[in-house]
């Protein structure tokens, strides 16, 4: 295999990559040049993590952040895995409604569980 081949071979995964790359870098381009820039305090200010930030990043604060997130990922992946499922229900058959009654009810048991808890709880 000489290097004209591994050029005919390749040039079409160079290409793809750079029109990838120029579809990615042209709205950041573009905004860069058309927008304007205006920043004010308010845009440049922090938002949606639930306090200011202040002082020093290894600051301690509510280990509840933590828990809603880890809650909200489990039950994202919950309705992640119900619509795939939904669509393959007749090809599954009995044993694939039975597995995921299983994977709800076991998902449920740790919802109970993180209610009495009182993780869901803000206060």
């Amino acid at each position: 295999m000489g290097a004209a081949y591994l050029a005919n071979e390749y040039a079409p995964i160079f290409v793809f990559i750079l029109i990838a790359f120029a579809m990615g870098a042209a709205p950041l381009v573009l905004t860069l040049v058309v927008a304007e820039q205006k920043p004010d305090d308010e845009k440049l200010s922090a938002y949606e993590c639930g306090f200011e930030a202040f002082e020093d990043a290894r600051m301690h604060f509510d280990v509840r952040f933590y828990l809603v997130a880890i809650l909200f990922v489990i039950f994202d992946l919950e309705t992640a895995f119900l619509f795939p499922w939904s669509v393959v229900l007749n090809q599954i058959g009995f044993f694939g409604f039975i597995e995921m009654i299983l994977f709800l009810l076991i998902l449920l048991v740790g919802y109970i569980y993180a209610w009495n808890k009182g993780a869901l709880q803000w206060e």
